[in-house]
């Protein structure tokens, strides 16, 4: 269970009437509920009290919804935070584009006081779920990365040595076998995929999703060279469900499909 006490909920939403009825609520229910009158000033609450949740309305004149969220989303601290939209449009586009940025949530208007609770605990209990899953992700790559200090099959990492980064690179060398992707590494450091995306990008000029194919063409290439698995097994062992789609990255790294690439490099060393 959640402890509600312990919870902080900021509001925004820019009609009075219902901002205290949402605000009264939250309150009786043992929440330390928290109201903003405009987006701008709901971005300043949420830096200043890093609430446990943001439900914010869309349309808002000056600073919407959807500018608050992205701005959220700019702040390392900000960006974690669960975020559920409330609007009076139910139309596909409006949802999709909450939800392209980061929203966990989306509830139209008129709602209930209730259907607002069951979507907070919802979201906070995949919140705490999340922070365990986390705590736990962290010990084992703890764990495997002492354990395979000793490997020497790769020992110089094809990642930079970027401190603020540490933690996303030794996740993806911990799982890149396991197909891996975007979100599951922006769920193991807290980020939301969006605000991941762009900080990998800004601090190397590769995404995440090409620092994952990058190392998992760096195993694929010893593996190749090494032994005798198959391209099919080969591809299963880094995590490809298709070995089409391994040899298609494959080739888009060494111009030449995994098979001739082998037969290239042992002749190499003939």
């Amino acid at each position: 269970m959640i402890s509600k006490s312990s919870k902080t909920i900021l509001v925004i939403e820019d009609d009075s009437v219902t901002r205290t009825l949402y605000l009264k609520g939250l309150k009786l229910e043992g929440f330390d509920a928290i109201g903003a009158e405009n987006g701008l000033v709901g971005i300043q609450k949420a830096q200043e009290n890093l609430p446990d949740l943001v439900v914010c309305d869309i349309m808002m004149p000056c600073v919407d919804g959807y500018s608050v969220i992205s701005a959220l989303n700019q702040n390392p601290l900000t960006a974690v935070i669960p975020f559920i939209f409330l609007s009076g449009s139910d139309s596909r586009s409006d949802i999709r584009k909450g939800m392209e940025l980061g929203a966990d949530d989306y509830i139209t208007k008129p709602s209930t006081l209730d259907e607002l609770l069951r979507a907070i605990a919802i979201r906070l209990q995949k919140q705490a779920s999340l922070k365990k899953l986390c705590n736990n992700i962290h010990e084992k790559i703890s764990g495997s990365i002492e354990e395979n200090s000793a490997d020497t099959r790769h020992p110089q990492s094809i990642f930079p040595s970027i401190p603020q980064l540490k933690e996303v690179f030794d996740f993806i060398e911990v799982y890149f076998r396991q197909g891996i992707t975007l979100c599951d590494v922006a769920e193991a450091v807290g980020y939301s995929p969006a605000y991941l995306t762009n900080r990998v990008a800004k601090q190397t000029g590769e995404t995440v999703n090409n620092w994952i194919v990058k190392r998992r063409m760096v195993e694929a290439r010893s593996l190749l060279q090494n032994t005798d698995e198959t391209v099919e097994q080969i591809a299963k062992l880094l995590g490809y469900q298709h070995v089409c789609h391994f040899s298609r990255q494959f080739r888009q790294h060494h111009d030449l499909p995994p098979h001739a690439w082998r037969l290239c490099s042992r002749n190499k060393e003939l």
